[in-house]
């Protein structure tokens, strides 16, 4: 069983626009509303491709409901813990004309301590089970820092592996673990870091810095790839290229995939191919972790992983 936890799931809209205009009425061609949120989507993707995912964190009010309701019509076993703080609503709009896809993002609210107490209980009874933990996303406002950073510890003392897909403060303080491997973005990076890179030197350098404190780093830069570092080698994944109707959500579909081959035995480097295509597979999906896994074998023979 692969755990996924998020604290900051979401309720998705997707809208379709044939064209949109800035300051004009615009009429969806088509609108979906999903249970979504970096969690949910790694839930969802690992779903796809045959994995159990068990998924926890909070859901709360009509929105909590319809999150919940979703991931379970899809199959995902959920364990959300329900909170008074109503589950945030983002929306991402997509325009054909251009081939762009704007996010709006909703923040959420804070969580009470009974809330967190809880979602500890949750995780607990979980890890018996857990092959492989995949911690997603941003803390809600008001959240413990060393939240992230407690379960790794426990994974680890369990012999649990973690992706960990965080940045700030609570990447700091949880990748002090060698059973840890951190996903995020190169921006992400850079603010975990505190410091911009001046040069791809320095870039490389700080993923390496960062691989140094746990198991590897991968930063994933979109269309153009990702570089990985389990502290001694790295590689340069290139994805394969695509037809991209929205991206929102591919660095989780990323992050699923690499559970996927981990929970698998495959190594960090051997399942950088499947991170790939699955990040891949969804930017040709409207709706954010969601795959066609028809399309998985294909893509999968077009990814380059090469050691730089």
């Amino acid at each position: 069983m692969i755990l996924c936890v998020g604290t900051t799931p979401t309720v998705q809209r997707s809208m379709i626009f044939r064209k949109l205009e800035i300051n004009e009425v615009n009429r969806a061609a088509e609108v979906r509303d999903y249970a979504s949120g970096k969690s949910p989507n790694v839930a969802r993707v690992l779903k796809s491709l045959g994995a159990s995912p068990v998924e926890t964190g909070f859901a709360g009010g009509d929105r909590g409901r319809l999150l919940v309701a979703d991931l379970e019509r899809a199959g995902i076993d959920c364990d959300f813990v329900t909170v008074a703080a109503p589950t945030r609503l983002c929306t991402t709009v997509i325009d054909q004309a251009t081939g762009t896809a704007t996010e709006l993002v909703e923040e959420s609210s804070p969580i009470g301590e009974v809330g967190w107490r809880e979602l500890d209980r949750r995780i607990e009874s979980h890890l018996a089970n857990a092959q492989i933990c995949v911690f997603s996303g941003s803390l809600p406002p008001k959240a413990p820092q060393d939240f992230y950073a407690r379960w790794v510890q426990e994974a680890g003392h369990r012999g649990i592996r973690v992706i960990l897909d965080a940045r700030g403060e609570p990447l700091r303080l949880a990748i002090t673990n060698h059973n840890c491997i951190a996903k995020l973005n190169r921006q992400e990076l850079a603010m975990t870091l505190d410091r911009p890179f001046a040069s791809e030197r320095a870039f490389h350098e700080a993923v390496g810095e960062l691989a140094s404190r746990c198991a590897g780093a991968i930063i994933t830069m979109g269309s153009h790839g990702a570089l990985a570092s389990d502290g001694s080698q790295f590689w340069k994944v290139t994805p394969p290229e695509v037809k991209a109707i929205s991206a929102v959500g591919s660095g989780d579909a990323f992050a699923a995939g690499l559970a996927f081959d981990l929970s698998r035995g495959r190594t960090l480097f051997e399942a950088l191919p499947m991170a790939a295509t699955c990040g891949a597979a969804n930017a040709m999906t409207a709706l954010a972790g969601h795959i066609e896994t028809s399309e998985i074998e294909g893509l999968l023979k077009k990814v380059h992983v090469e050691q730089t």
